[in-house]
């Protein structure tokens, strides 16, 4: 996928989001570039998937606001968002009687009158990618939560979108698709496309992203890459636990240990 990883694809600017008296989000600022993994982490509540709906237009801020290709998100219409960014939230749930195929089929939809594509190819090669093409003819609704979540997956790749936002899109995995799942995101970033990835696993984020942004109460506290924000210190801080941070001895990236007395 051609694009230019010298321009963002989100500007964020000064991002406020408030529902009544409480603060979601204060004062976000931070640029999303094509060619790179973004991992958002911070605590349970801490306005993660705030910060992606914002991102998505899916809520509308309250203050400041975000350019999309180096336009005003609002501005885009439904259409051009569908072909642009491509959305895996944390709820996979559908209201009928949808086989995993039919699921997959949907990520084509926003395509429809588009230049042809082989979209039953591109079906194929999502489901593949996301280790569900043996589970095509069965219901969703039979599916167990961690097949739901991959079959969603397969829809997002088949939406063919240059950028992803992915909402925990590893919290119902076993360890081998969690790893597959953030591997699929290099892959995807290998091609030129934003990604961005809320995760509570922070070896995880520290695995595979090539920045994080650490938000707390609504604001973010730090943003650079993962050596830089990974220190035990602000770890502590943030989610109130000590933790021991270490180097993986086969890529020196970053290991978050809780510290547990004996």
């Amino acid at each position: 996928m051609k694009t230019d990883a010298t321009q963002p694809a989100f500007e964020v600017r000064s991002v406020t989001y408030r529902v009544g008296a409480a603060t979601i989000l204060e004062n976000v600022s931070i640029d999303v570039f094509y060619g790179r993994v973004l991992a958002l982490v911070g605590p349970n509540g801490a306005g993660k998937s705030s910060l992606l709906g914002v991102l998505t237009a899916d809520i509308t801020p309250t203050g400041g606001g975000v350019l999309l290709d180096g336009r005003t998100l609002a501005l885009h219409s439904a259409t051009d968002l569908a072909r642009t960014r491509s959305v895996l939230l944390q709820s996979n749930q559908v209201s009928f009687a949808f086989s995993a195929h039919d699921v997959v089929e949907m990520g084509r939809a926003p395509w429809t009158g588009a230049v042809a594509r082989d979209d039953e190819a591109m079906i194929a090669n999502a489901m593949r990618r996301a280790d569900v093409s043996h589970l095509a003819d069965r219901p969703f609704s039979s599916l167990s939560g961690g097949e739901r979540a991959r079959v969603s997956l397969a829809r997002v790749l088949a939406q063919d979108t240059r950028i992803v936002l992915l909402d925990e899109p590893t919290a119902a995995l076993d360890l081998r698709h969690q790893e597959d799942v953030l591997r699929i995101a290099r892959d995807l970033a290998a091609d030129g496309r934003a990604v961005i990835v809320v995760l509570h696993d922070l070896s995880l984020a520290a695995a595979y992203a090539d920045e994080v942004a650490m938000i707390d109460v609504g604001r973010l506290v730090a943003h650079g890459t993962p050596a830089e924000v990974f220190t035990a210190e602000r770890i502590g801080a943030v989610y109130g636990t000590a933790v021991r941070v270490v180097s993986d001895v086969d890529t020196g990236r970053p290991i978050v240990l809780p510290r547990r007395s004996a």
